[in-house]
Order: structure tokens, then C-alpha cells, then sequence
């Protein structure tokens, strides 16, 4: 058993398929096969089973999976850890973001920190804040960028930056000459719910909650997946909603929908930064944090 071996049954395990981790590796898928045969011969175990097109890894590979994602990582850091010390900032990281995060805030960031740190390259993935959070839990992300605080003992969360919710309607609505609105007239409005992880959505129903109105009560018929489809539903008039004033501001801007204040609600919030508790960031991952505080 070797890091390279690892590295390849990993890529398999990932993407489920000989063909595609081949394609992916740059080696024959042959040579793959017979990599993942030595491991299984190490091990005395079978560690995949071909399933008609799609590969899956045993019970026994999932374990050797977690370990080796571990193995791999730690690989990882210290190349970065050598690097950092002989002064040259190379390497990749991997990064997460909510939706607010991932479409305006950490784009920016990597724009700026990529052109003072060029030989480092980072993936960006999005989610709601649960799939950040899980995926920075299983090792796939070294951190993320989320707008809910989550009382989870795996993970260490700090604010980063404040964020302004309101009240969206579209141009034309009853409301669009309006600067507020009471809470309570809320309820007998079309309301466009979000998933049930975001961030943004959780915010908004604790804060309702707190000031004793059933956010239950909300005529919720109409739920989707991120702000851009919320955005739209709005200017569709399919229904109203609260959102993030940086996800609409180009639209408030051209005139094509109207922020109101919601009298009796604090729709204030932050953005945290959200890192794994046990594990230790690698010397890139510390840079684009101080870069980040600095910055937002």
C-alpha cells in the first residue's frame, strides 16, 4: 500500500466508475484495475463491487475510504506546510459557501487572493449551510462561509460579516411605494419559502418566532432551492419573500424590485466562518482566512 495507490482507489470511490477515475488520473484503466487488485490483496478483502455501470465501495472500502481521505490530506498539508516554510504559497484549496457566500461574497475574495497568491488554486462548491457544514465535518472542504450559527461540537464557527435582510417585492406590488411593513401583514401574503438547511430561511423563522408571531402561519405553498430562484418567483409575482440585500441588489438598483424594512423583526444577521474542530488548517487555508477577515 501506497499514497498513490490510495490516491487512485479514492478517485474511484468518488467517481464511481474505473473508466471515469482513469480518465481522470491519466492512466490506462487497466492500470487502475490492477492498482485496486494489489490494495484488495494487501487488505484480504474485497474493497469494490461492480454494480452494472456504476462502481461501490464495500464496507470494507468505505473504511479504507475515510482513512485514506485522512492519509491524503495530511499528504497534502505537509506539502503546503514545506512549501509555506521554504516562502513559496502553493498548493489547493478547497472551499464551501451557503448561497449568499458562494454567488457574492467568496468569489470576490478568491479574485483578490488568487492575484497576491498565484500559484494557488482553489475550488469553490456551494450549498445550503448543512451541506457545508457537512462536507467541511467529512474532510471534503477545509472551510466554509455560512449565514446561520449552528450548534454543532464538530465544527468552530466565527462572525465574519454583517448582513441587512428585507422584505422583496416586485415592482407594481401594493407594497413597492412602501419603506416598512408590519410583521403581521406578512400572513396574508404569497410567501416564497427556501429549503429547509438554508441559512437564510432559519434566520427568518427564529426571528418571527421570537417576537411571538407562528411563522407556521405563513401562507408557505411555494418553496425553492436557492435566491436566484426566489429572485425570479418574485419578479414572476409568484410570491414575496425576505432576502439578502447583497443577493438583490443589482435588481433594487435597475428599479425591478423594492427592499422594505419588516417593523418588529431583526432581520440583522452575520455570515460565519466555519472550520472543523479537530483538524488543522493547512498553511493556505490560514492565509485565505487573515485574507478574508481583512477583507470582508
Amino acid at each position: 500500500m501506497d499514497l498513490w495507490q490510495l490516491h487512485i482507489f479514492v478517485s474511484v470511490v468518488e467517481k464511481k466508475s474505473f473508466s471515469k477515475a482513469s480518465d481522470l488520473i491519466n492512466l490506462s484503466q487497466p492500470t487502475v484495475s490492477t492498482h485496486i487488485k494489489e490494495l484488495e490483496e494487501h487488505f484480504q478483502c474485497r474493497l469494490l463491487d461492480r454494480l452494472g455501470k456504476t462502481t461501490e465501495p464495500t464496507r470494507a472500502g468505505m473504511i479504507l475510504y475515510d482513512h485514506a481521505k485522512k492519509l491524503l490530506g495530511l499528504r497534502d498539508l505537509t506539502e503546503s506546510a514545506m512549501l509555506d516554510f521554504l516562502g513559496h504559497t502553493k498548493g489547493k484549496l478547497n472551499i464551501g459557501g451557503s448561497t449568499i457566500p458562494a454567488g457574492y461574497l467568496i468569489p470576490k475574495l478568491m479574485g483578490a487572493f488568487t492575484q497576491k497568491f498565484p500559484d494557488v488554486a482553489i475550488s469553490l462548491s456551494a450549498g445550503d449551510t448543512m451541506q457545508v457544514i457537512d462536507a467541511i465535518k467529512q474532510g471534503n472542504i477545509e472551510l466554509g462561509v455560512v449565514g446561520a450559527l449552528k450548534d454543532d461540537p464538530a465544527i468552530l464557527q466565527e462572525k465574519l460579516v454583517a448582513d441587512e435582510m428585507k422584505l422583496i417585492v416586485p415592482i407594481g406590488h401594493k407594497w413597492a411605494n412602501r419603506d416598512a411593513i408590519d410583521c403581521s401583514s406578512l400572513f396574508s401574503e404569497p410567501f416564497i419559502a427556501r429549503e429547509k438547511g438554508s441559512g437564510t430561511w432559519q434566520s427568518i423563522l427564529t426571528s418571527m418566532d421570537k417576537k411571538g408571531f407562528n411563522s407556521l402561519d405563513l401562507d408557505t405553498r411555494i418553496t425553492m432551492g436557492n435566491s436566484v430562484s426566489v429572485i425570479q418567483g418574485i419578479l414572476n409575482r409568484v410570491g414575496i419573500s425576505i432576502l439578502s440585500t447583497i443577493a438583490v441588489a443589482d435588481e433594487i438598483a435597475t428599479g425591478r424590485l423594492h427592499a422594505l424594512s419588516v417593523t418588529g423583526l431583526d432581520l440583522n444577521r452575520y455570515f460565519y466562518l466555519t472550520l472543523p474542530q479537530k483538524r488543522t488548517q493547512s498553511p493556505i487555508c490560514n492565509k485565505f482566512i487573515d485574507f478574508a477577515r481583512q477583507n470582508l
